[in-house]
């Protein structure tokens, strides 16, 4: 079996990101769940929080223990993109929206890598053998396929 050392800190830091993106999600779904994309957004929350337990479940069935240091600088990070992120600092709720939306999207690129990451390495760790990566790259592309409308709907409305 290989060490699992350098996966641990890389997991950890996906999870620590996941955690961050989950937080995200859930706030930017509540914002705007009275618009036309509220219910994309919260079923992407939704999606994106079962993602988060897929990727702690693994980690456990690995053998690799959460850092709750990189826990919690990812809930850190979440609280200071909302000051980032905030119509007082972007000047704009539409620009805020996009800003947001972008955030989101670029987590689930991540996830997406991260998932293409661990198929190269699976053979090697009999818990990744026993994970079905390819699906879960799939769904993080169609996650980002499906935030991409309301993306571009969001820049639309910030820039003209």
């Amino acid at each position: 079996m290989a060490d699992t050392e350098l996966l641990g800190i890389y997991l950890n830091d996906h999870l620590a990101g996941s955690s961050a993106g989950t937080e995200l999600a859930n706030k930017i779904s509540e914002q705007y769940a009275d618009t036309e994309f509220g219910p994309l957004l919260a079923e992407l929350a939704g999606e994106i929080e079962q993602d988060r337990g897929t990727l702690a479940e693994l980690m456990t069935k690995l053998g690799i223990e959460q850092s709750a240091v990189k826990q919690a600088a990812g809930w850190i990070t979440e609280k200071l993109t909302r000051v980032k992120l905030s119509d007082a600092m972007t000047g704009s709720t539409a620009l805020k929206r996009l800003l947001e939306c972008e955030t989101l999207s670029l987590g689930i690129e991540g996830k997406h890598s991260m998932w293409l990451s661990l198929r190269e390495v699976r053979d090697r760790y009999p818990a990744l053998a026993a994970t079905d990566l390819d699906a879960l790259a799939k769904r993080a592309e169609d996650q980002r396929s499906r935030l991409e409308q309301c993306r571009l709907e969001a820049a639309s409305k910030a820039f003209t």
